[in-house]
């Protein structure tokens, strides 16, 4: 039953993957890459249950603050174009 949920996660991660690739819009990829990213972190999740090894859950753990991060560093660089916090002009200034 477990080994049949490794193998739905790993079909969702290839068409995630698919979704990452050829998706219309940017942030369509954005979010393909972040569901892609949890996904490999269930994945790693349930082969840490399957091979017995726990320690699998201490990285899960940690790939989900990376991707968590990142997602929102992406985010940020798009909107903005720099990873620098924006100035805030009064209304009278010109450009």
């Amino acid at each position: 039953m477990i080994g049949a949920a490794a193998l739905a996660f790993v079909i969702a991660i290839a068409l995630m993957l698919i979704r990452a690739l050829y998706g219309p819009t940017l942030y369509d990829r954005v979010l393909a890459v972040n569901s892609l990213g949890t996904k490999i972190i269930l994945l790693l999740g349930v082969m840490g249950f399957l091979l017995g090894r726990p320690d699998f859950l201490d990285i899960s753990v940690l790939y989900a603050l990376i991707n968590f991060v990142a997602t929102i560093a992406i985010l940020k660089f798009f909107r903005y174009r720099s990873f620098q916090v924006p100035l805030i002009r009064k209304s009278g200034d010109r450009q």
